[in-house]
């Protein structure tokens, strides 16, 4: 039975993600970007969280749980789509769109209750965009990671040396708020965490499991 091997608390993930990003694409790639270069000096070693294991069956279960309730409510609103609207569908990526917590590999493996909803969704026109908490040094590999995992990516919002001093909550919010402007109806918001969730600016919100900050 697979188990969960800690990563990275959502409080630590701007500090080390980089460097374990990196680190885990280090050996040559002839599919990794070309531009995803890495640092000089970037560290090998990852933290891990404190944490209580979570067993990975239970967590599947638990997210599956969660997307049988979504996928019914997007069929029928991605059906009932008004002539000419863009719909748009936010999702986390740690622990939500990717198996960040359960294996430490690059890529790192989809979610496969949420893929399962994403592609119904994208393989309709809905676009999906990503609202992260890591920091932009990662863009590269984290859209190539998306990408390899089975996601069209339509917009990745990852946040910028400003952005770190920010309320995560807020941040995320105005991220979303920028795919509206872009003129998107965002029928669905999808995350493991209140940060994800809070703020509005989505006709429905699906929380998964993250057992009480155990997941990043």
């Amino acid at each position: 039975m697979q188990t969960r091997r800690p990563w990275l608390r959502r409080a630590s993930v701007t500090a080390v993600s980089a460097a374990a990003l990196v680190a885990m694409a280090a050996p040559a790639d002839a599919a990794a970007p070309a531009d995803a270069a890495a640092p000089a000096g970037a560290a090998t070693a990852v933290t891990t969280a404190a944490a209580a294991d979570v067993d990975y069956a239970t967590w599947q279960r638990d997210c599956q749980a969660v997307m049988d309730q979504a996928l019914p409510y997007l069929k029928q609103r991605i059906a009932a789509a008004k002539p000419g609207e863009k719909q748009a569908i936010v999702l986390d990526i740690d622990n939500t769109a990717l198996e960040t917590d359960f294996g430490f590999s690059y890529p790192q493996p989809a979610n496969k209750p949420v893929l399962e909803a994403a592609r119904y969704a994208q393989e309709r026109g809905v676009a999906l965009f990503f609202v992260t908490a890591r920091p932009d040094i990662i863009h590269s590999f984290t859209e190539y990671n998306l990408k390899q995992a089975g996601y069209q990516v339509s917009g990745l919002y990852v946040r910028n040396f400003i952005d770190l001093f920010k309320n995560v909550a807020e941040y995320k919010t105005a991220q979303r708020v920028d795919v509206e402007k872009k003129g998107y109806t965002i029928i669905a918001n999808i995350g493991n965490s209140a940060t994800d969730l809070s703020g509005g600016h989505a006709e429905k919100t699906y929380k998964l499991p993250d057992y009480d900050g155990q997941l990043s």
